[in-house]
């Protein structure tokens, strides 16, 4: 988990405005800012460090906001107050949800980033139009067999957490950044996933080489990093999106402690057309604690054990009829 205590003395309205102005300043503004980007020894925009993205700002605007694309300060400052108080709840009845014996301290949600929506592009901040065939695999989400460890998710099998693009949850939204000449490298610690991204302009490697996080290829525009990744792995998937998705990421400081994440995700199989979401990341101190996923893990052998019992109870029960 992050050592997201750290950042909780930087929260209030005045960093959330700033959040949000940095966030949406363009990579072509950086020139008519004070702000220099530091370079590495070889010549590179260094971008390295540890970086937050949790944030409780939707992927999709919700219904009520409509065309409103950004939100007034006063509404930013009771967003974020509803979310701490919701996070420092207690567990009252012990029929709640389990969730709820998580207060505050655990949690690491984040704050609104100003706007409705992390989408930017379309401009009603909705995904766009599923295919048929979009819709259809779609509607597969979340839908979790029992029979086997296979039937379950790929993040409780301890395989994968987090897609391409980078998504906020709960916890563990950090991202440490590691640069080399040639290359740059990503950790995201909830179950240990680190992208290594050549920047030697290689082409991606062939259709039948498919990691779980896809293949990455990036290269500098400017003070922006710009990563191309293909070759999903067809268990995974981004919002009902399939193997065949690309995925443009661009990452740009704005100012010494924050990085803009801009990603557009382009499906011709999926929807109707490509979408742009944007979120800025803010600098961490650290140090960002191991995360362990599979030790002790009898979740999952309770919940396969606990359907087999389930079976033979019902079919005991028409036996015995």
């Amino acid at each position: 988990m992050a050592n997201f205590l750290t950042l909780a003395p930087r929260f209030g309205p005045a960093l959330t405005i700033a959040i949000v102005l940095a966030g949406l300043v363009p990579a072509t503004l950086e020139g008519q800012s004070s702000f220099k980007v530091p370079k590495t020894p070889w010549g590179d925009p260094d971008l390295q460090g540890i970086w937050n993205f949790g944030t409780i700002t939707p992927l999709e605007r919700p219904a009520q906001f409509k065309d409103r694309a950004t939100l007034t300060p006063e509404e930013v400052a009771r967003l974020n107050e509803e979310e701490a108080r919701r996070g420092d709840r207690r567990l009252e009845d012990a029929t709640q949800d389990v969730e709820v014996a998580y207060n505050s301290f655990w949690w690491d949600r984040g704050q609104s980033v100003g706007r409705t929506s992390l989408i930017i592009d379309p401009p009603d901040g909705r995904l766009p139009p599923y295919t048929p065939e979009g819709q259809k695999r779609r509607q597969t989400l979340g839908r979790r067999g029992y029979d086997s460890w296979a039937d379950r998710a790929l993040n409780e099998r301890c395989l994968v957490y987090r897609p391409v693009p980078v998504r906020s949850s709960g916890y563990n939204n950090n991202n440490q950044i590691v640069q080399a000449p040639g290359y740059v490298a990503m950790l995201q610690e909830q179950i240990h996933e680190v992208r290594i991204i050549p920047l030697d302009g290689r082409p991606h490697l062939g259709q039948a080489i498919r990691p779980w996080l896809g293949d990455s290829r990036g290269r500098w525009e400017g003070n922006t990093l710009i990563v191309e990744t293909t070759n999903f792995h067809p268990d995974t998937n981004y919002e009902g999106s399939g193997p065949g998705r690309t995925v443009i990421e661009r990452f740009t400081l704005t100012n010494a402690n924050t990085l803009s994440y801009e990603f557009t995700v382009d499906d011709p199989a999926t929807w109707t057309r490509a979408w742009t979401g944007q979120v800025p990341w803010q600098r961490d101190d650290g140090p960002i604690f191991e995360y362990a996923c599979h030790e002790g893990n009898y979740g999952m052998v309770h919940l396969l054990k606990g359907a087999r019992v389930l079976e033979a109870e019902e079919a005991a029960s028409k036996q015995g009829r």
